[in-house]
């Protein structure tokens, strides 16, 4: 199976995994004054700016803690865009890594997985400093979020294989999707609570996985509930699904990657 492959070749050169995740970590702020301190400062900068706009200028404030029911969507989301956009050009930004060394080209989308995943994690103890200042309880369903971390990043994982072969034959691709990204935002449930959608637009909820992660969050964080069971149906379904076909895609073409490398 190609998944047991993949592993084995992640498994094969996870020195090397490591070594390039540590690099793309170190390398990500290289030169900024502030570095390592912009993982937290930019979602802190995006969650004060919908905050003024949604909670002051627009008056959306009858959601309970607003601020931190912004941020833990701003975080996920964030994690979500940088995995994929980084994972879609990892393979093509990296060519003469596959073309000198010669090793399987998912190791460079797997390492791009990992350094967005552990940028997530790392801004996860600023998610709950911020709950302790505005006073938000934390429940125990918090700690189902591993659970469903994993599931995100597999899905994550997967979904950016798939675009990474895809940018290997068309690099409109990863133009095409920052465009998308920017839309798949606006219908996820992050400014917005779910009740605040009108009736006739609930079936983009149900239909869109990465609203299915947002809502999941928020019920595991804020509401202190499990998520509902269409729920983890959508997220486990879709990731696995997706899991399987980036397993297809990779083998059908990862031979003609190397060569238009």
């Amino acid at each position: 199976m190609g998944l047991i492959r993949n592993l084995e070749d992640i498994k094969k050169y996870k020195t090397l995994v490591n070594a390039l995740t540590l690099r793309y970590l170190a390398s990500r702020y290289r030169g900024s004054i502030l570095g390592f301190f912009w993982t937290f400062l930019n979602p802190l900068f995006l969650m004060l700016i919908y905050t003024v706009v949604f909670k002051y200028y627009m008056r959306f404030d009858d959601v309970d803690n607003y601020t931190i029911f912004l941020f833990v969507g701003l975080l996920q989301w964030i994690w979500t865009s940088s995995a994929l956009i980084e994972t879609s050009t990892s393979i093509t930004s990296s060519a003469n890594f596959i073309t000198k060394s010669m090793f399987p080209p998912h190791i460079l989308p797997t390492v791009a997985s990992l350094t967005a995943l552990i940028n997530f994690l790392l801004s996860l103890p600023l998610l709950f400093i911020f709950m302790i200042f505005f006073k938000v309880p934390f429940y125990s369903t918090i700690l189902y979020l591993p659970i469903v971390i994993f599931i995100q990043f597999i899905f994550l994982y997967a979904l950016g294989l798939i675009l990474s072969i895809m940018n290997v034959y068309l690099r409109d691709t990863q133009h095409l999707l920052g465009n998308i990204l920017n839309f798949l935002f606006f219908l996820s449930p992050i400014l917005y609570p779910i009740d605040k959608v009108p009736e006739q637009f609930l079936w983009t909820l149900k239909v869109n996985p990465f609203a299915s992660f947002t809502s999941t969050y928020h019920r595991l964080i804020l509401d202190g509930k499990l998520p509902e069971s269409n729920l983890v149906y959508m997220m486990v379904g879709v990731t696995l699904v997706t899991l399987i076909i980036s397993m297809y895609v990779y083998d059908k073409h990862k031979e003609q990657v190397v060569d238009l490398l």
